[in-house]
């Protein structure tokens, strides 16, 4: 049955999260909770959002809308559109008029942190700008609402709370682009954009070369809302067990037990027996877990994508992609490609599977903190953490295999094809979708390379072909291998150069080329018209080399 007016959105209200956890004894009632201070106990602080002022409508998800039953009429229902640009006074029925926030710790790379917290101990790590502000059941299914850009939080560290129509554009397009192309991901459901209301950034100027902002720009404010199973962090799980270590107040180690109770509860518990003992549960979490986690960064390499900032708290318990702030997609091939001026090596495109063992090893930490006096539980967590590389390992190989239509890929065979790629200046995504046409030699290849190739490098090209279709499957057609390739192989990536007038038109109330983007993300796989071939299948321009704000950016949002 489909919702189309916001009393029926209202009733498919169900807050799980806020009846089966901690609300912060320090907490107000009222939400009203905007200052930075410390937390230090509960899993949620309730606040009230920072509404838009004159809120426009930019975009709404017509995919996910129709997955969760509404019509598309409501994202411009002055109530929606209220709600979702972060005004909850319109709460009705079942509705709380207020959100809620929560805390997390901080990771870099395995590391614990706590200095850039403001207090020095860790309490102010959380969501300084994300609220949730809804959750509930469609068709069958349960759903998590945040805002992004919703104003401060007890979390915010001094900062104002809002993200500006660039960075929220980029997240928006992302998260439906990387639905599309099959990788697990947090959902966009509407964008708002207030012209009455601007935020000051630095960022870069026209034709920049500088790797960092060298310029202080105004932004129009926005607000974004994802969508997700559930928005529990790696991160979340870590600040419990940290404080249950340190016994840091009475209901600590109580506190942890309920966080990953709910954890299991919300994501996975059609594959976890409720009836199995909770230390069971606990050690099938974590295997569940770990699948999941190296099936997303296979997939991520998949399809170029480099999270950029992969510390704990941008890495979701549930497995899926989460919070696209300093993302990228590969265009020329570099195994160290990295976008994000702050990230370094650690978080390049293909160290990802090492930072991915980072998380899990935080993740394994807090579950062995759980399990405190359970030498069985213990020693099976161990076992799953020891297996992580091999299990990585194996991923990445199904992974490699897939792209190539291989049954099980040699790995001298990759090796020697990625090692041509960076030899032969090649764009990642084309060379594999021309693969996908299954090549007999050079030839149809030329168009993906960013230099043109040395006759050694045609000849390297072409035994290297030979030796990939005498490892193809025999007695199978040809044109299965391709088709199998083509599903796989997008036909098409995100190239930061086409986004960036997106944004640019936008801030103008010009929405146009957003939209004609989510149509063309849809269906990443499909083969583009001439026409479009023209304008989204090109190779990356040589100005757009080292451009501040399309090569590499900060964080600026």
């Amino acid at each position: 049955m489909s919702t189309a007016t916001f009393a029926e959105f209202a009733e498919r209200v169900d807050y799980s999260l806020l009846e089966a956890l901690t609300m912060d004894p320090q907490a107000t009632a009222d939400g009203e909770d905007h200052q930075p201070r410390q937390v230090v106990s509960g899993h949620y602080v309730p606040v009230t959002p920072t509404p838009l002022p004159e809120p426009e409508y930019v975009a709404h998800s017509h995919a996910l809308f129709s997955e969760l039953g509404l019509t598309d009429d409501l994202a411009r229902d002055a109530q929606f559109r209220r709600m979702f640009s972060g005004d909850l006074g319109v709460a009705t029925g079942p509705m709380r008029p207020w959100g809620w926030a929560t805390g997390y710790a901080l990771s870099i790379y395995g590391t614990e942190y706590t200095q850039q917290c403001p207090f020095g101990n860790g309490n102010g790590y959380g969501d300084g700008r994300a609220l949730s502000v809804f959750e509930g059941v469609f068709e069958g299914r349960r759903w998590e609402m945040q805002l992004k850009g919703s104003g401060p939080t007890p979390y915010c560290r001094g900062a104002d709370g809002r993200a500006v129509l660039r960075s929220s554009v980029r997240e928006f397009l992302a998260q439906e682009f990387m639905h599309a192309l099959g990788v697990p991901t947090s959902r966009s459901l509407t964008l708002y954009v207030s012209h009455a209301e601007s935020v000051r950034r630095p960022w870069y100027s026209e034709h920049s070369r500088s790797l960092d902002p060298d310029v202080m720009v105004d932004n129009p404010a926005a607000i974004s809302t994802r969508v997700a199973p559930s928005f529990l962090r790696v991160g979340q799980l870590e600040l419990f067990a940290r404080r249950a270590r340190k016994d840091a107040h009475p209901r600590a180690h109580q506190e942890l037990h309920q966080i990953v109770a709910h954890l299991i509860e919300r994501n996975y518990r059609q594959e976890i027996d409720p009836r199995l003992p909770f230390s069971d549960q606990v050690v099938l979490l974590a295997r569940l877990f770990r699948d999941r986690l190296t099936a997303l960064v296979a997939n991520w390499i998949r399809v170029g994508y480099c999270q950029g900032n992969f510390n704990s708290d941008n890495c979701a318990a549930a497995g899926f992609t989460l919070d696209y702030g300093p993302f990228g997609f590969c265009e020329l091939f570099d195994p160290r490609f990295q976008p994000w001026t702050g990230g370094g090596a650690h978080f390049s495109f293909f160290n990802q599977p090492v930072a991915a063992e980072a998380n899990y090893r935080m993740f394994w930490t807090s579950l062995r903190t759980l399990m405190e006096g359970q030498t069985q539980a213990q020693a099976q967590l161990d076992q799953l953490l020891e297996g992580f590389p091999a299990a990585m390992q194996e991923a990445m190989q199904r992974m490699w295999s897939s792209k190539l239509g291989l049954p099980h890929a040699d790995d001298a065979l990759v090796q020697e094809l990625l090692q041509l790629l960076v030899d032969s200046s090649a764009d990642y995504s084309m060379l594999f979708r021309c693969l996908s046409e299954l090549p007999e030699q050079i030839d149809p290849l030329r168009d993906c390379f960013y230099l043109p190739l040395s006759a050694p490098l045609e000849s390297q090209w072409n035994d290297w072909l030979l030796r990939w279709r005498d490892q193809w499957p025999s007695g199978v057609d040809p044109a299965l291998i391709s088709a199998g390739m083509r599903r796989v192989n997008p036909a098409l990536t995100w190239r930061e150069w086409l986004i960036a007038p997106a944004y640019q038109q936008a801030a103008q109330g010009d929405t146009t080329l957003i939209a004609e983007l989510q149509q063309l993300f849809s269906a990443p796989y499909e083969p583009l018209s001439p026409e479009l071939a023209a304008r989204y299948d090109r190779l990356k321009p040589r100005e757009f080399f080292s451009a501040g704000g399309v090569s590499h950016y900060s964080c600026s949002s």
